[in-house]
């Protein structure tokens, strides 16, 4: 994700949400100012989190998402990475 997105709770939000749709996966703030997620799961359930990470937290301004498939882990857990 970019746009305004780091410093307002982006990542606590996205872990509730992932959690509440039972995704494994993580998420993570990078140097650049971008949001990264990696998310698994069904596939109705990814592309829930999709629409949500396209508005985000109430405080954070979503320019764009970008989305790439990669290969499934197995993680069945969710968390925030540094």
């Amino acid at each position: 994700m970019s746009g305004r997105v780091q410093g307002v709770g982006y990542r606590q939000a996205t872990l509730r949400e992932a959690q509440a749709l039972e995704l494994g996966g993580w998420v993570r703030n990078c140097p650049n100012g971008t949001v990264e997620i990696e998310a698994e799961g069904p596939l109705h359930k990814l592309n829930d989190l999709r629409l949500w990470c396209e508005r985000g937290p109430a405080s954070a301004l979503v320019r764009r998402v970008a989305i790439t498939q990669v290969a499934a882990t197995g993680s069945d857990w969710f968390e925030i990475r540094c």
